[in-house]
């Protein structure tokens, strides 16, 4: 069989008993992802952008149901008709479940939605173990992983969002609050620019969105050596930034105005002082910890109140690539953002501090796609194609529009899920994603 879309997988080097030890560490880290929340916590909607944690853990499972038991069990039957809609982002008739509406299935219950999830997991598992090397099934299930991956952390966002809005300002797991080091001095980075290249390459999995490498130039340009901190906004608000309208885009400003944002979203005022809200609770904020939970709105703002900007995607991914995937990730299971350590790995004079994990970091770039991109279309002749082209409908140009660029991954991001040319992307409001700023400044000519 051709393979649709190869060039997203290439040589992924996995034997199947290596996928399936892969499968099974996946799923697994879901289940304990969930473990610590009540059956009460994991049915509720708190905001049109977020899902219950029943709906997540239905979701996935269903994309293994749909793109692989369909296709690959013998005498395959549905585990219930009407989950396939229900429990879908999308489908073929560009008809899905309005996301606002998922916190109304009251039904399934639990604990038939835990039934389905085990029934799922064991047909899985028997496909995998009594099929023939099957590339595209391989593919299929990386893909899958990589998805629930994707889940894992909008379970965390969604459940921060969620009991954020309990006055019992309940706490997910808590965790160590350590004193922070004393926040490093910002230093500028200097890149010298000319025709370099972005996009994904080498070995392994990579979404369409991240293709073709391409040849991009870039001036000469710096990035902060660390990510804004709570301090330094902090100094931002006390400076009336968010009563300047000169700071912010006309479209920042109406929002600003409309939503009365006066601080950053998990901000809380007493008369303790400022707090943060945290998956840990309520705690007091630390003015050395990584700024997270900010709009693009609120990121430009600040930068231009700083006197510099926000990285394009490309400067970025040229500044990253130098580095190795290390930071504060989902692993770590803090699930908040740490201060900044200097490493003894990398000279001191290239360092890029926070660069992966702790927070995403907002890019001014628009999601649009690369240059030279060109989706292949379905071969009908080759059904599995279909199915392909359908499995990564989510990530293509469909969803390139009205959106921005963020790079890096955050503290609830898998590790094993970023990379150099990941591309996440929102909408500018968007801040209930662990969001947070690296400024970004031009370098003058003669300098």
């Amino acid at each position: 069989m051709v393979l649709l879309y190869k060039e997203f997988f290439t040589a992924l080097l996995m034997t199947r008993s290596a996928l399936i030890t892969r499968y099974l560490a996946v799923r697994n880290r879901t289940l304990e992802i969930v473990d610590p929340l009540l059956d009460e916590d994991l049915c509720v909607q708190s905001m049109p952008e977020t899902s219950p944690v029943k709906w997540h853990l239905g979701h996935v499972t269903w994309f293994y149901e749909n793109f692989i038991l369909r296709h690959y069990e013998r005498s395959y039957a549905p585990f219930h008709e009407v989950f396939g809609k229900m429990f879908s982002s999308y489908n073929t008739f560009g008809q899905p479940t309005p996301d606002s509406n998922r916190g109304l299935f009251t039904r399934p219950s639990m604990k038939v939605t835990w039934k389905y999830w085990r029934v799922i997991d064991q047909r899985i598992k028997k496909v995998l173990n009594s099929s023939k090397d099957d590339e595209m099934l391989d593919m299929l299930v990386v893909l899958g992983l990589q998805h629930e991956q994707q889940h894992q952390e909008l379970i965390l966002t969604d459940v921060k969002h969620l009991f954020s809005q309990n006055p019992l300002n309940p706490c997910y797991k808590p965790f160590n609050l350590i004193p922070s080091e004393k926040t490093l001095p910002v230093e500028w980075r200097r890149f010298a620019g000319g025709v370099v290249e972005i996009g994904f390459h080498g070995p392994g999995f990579s979404y369409d969105n991240e293709s073709p490498r391409h040849k991009v130039y870039l001036p000469k340009y710096e990035l902060a050596s660390r990510l804004v901190n709570n301090g330094e906004y902090l100094e931002f608000m006390k400076a009336d930034g968010y009563k300047d309208p000169s700071l912010w885009f006309t479209e920042g400003w109406d929002w600003l105005k409309a939503n009365k944002r006066r601080s950053p979203f998990y901000w809380r005022e007493s008369s303790k002082g400022w707090e943060e809200f945290t998956l840990g609770g309520v705690m007091p904020l630390d003015l050395d910890l990584p700024l997270v939970h900010i709009s693009l709105y609120e990121a430009d703002a600040f930068a231009r109140w700083s006197g510099a900007r926000l990285p394009t995607e490309a400067e970025w991914e040229n500044a990253a690539s130098r580095q190795d995937v290390h930071g504060s990730f989902a692993e770590n299971n803090r699930f908040h953002p740490c201060s900044a350590k200097k490493s003894i790995s990398v000279d001191e004079q290239d360092e890029l501090l926070q660069i992966y994990g702790d927070t995403w970091e907002w890019t001014q770039s628009s999601y649009s796609p690369y240059a030279g991109y060109n989706p292949a279309k379905p071969n009908p002749k080759e059904p599995m194609s279909l199915v392909w082209d359908e499995a990564v409908g989510e990530y293509n140009s469909r969803s390139m529009v009205n959106q921005y660029v963020l790079r890096g991954g955050s503290c609830v991001t898998p590790v094993t899920h970023i990379r150099a040319s990941f591309r996440n992307f929102l909408p500018a409001k968007t801040c209930w994603q662990f969001s947070g700023i690296r400024l970004a400044r031009d370098v003058k000519s003669n300098a």
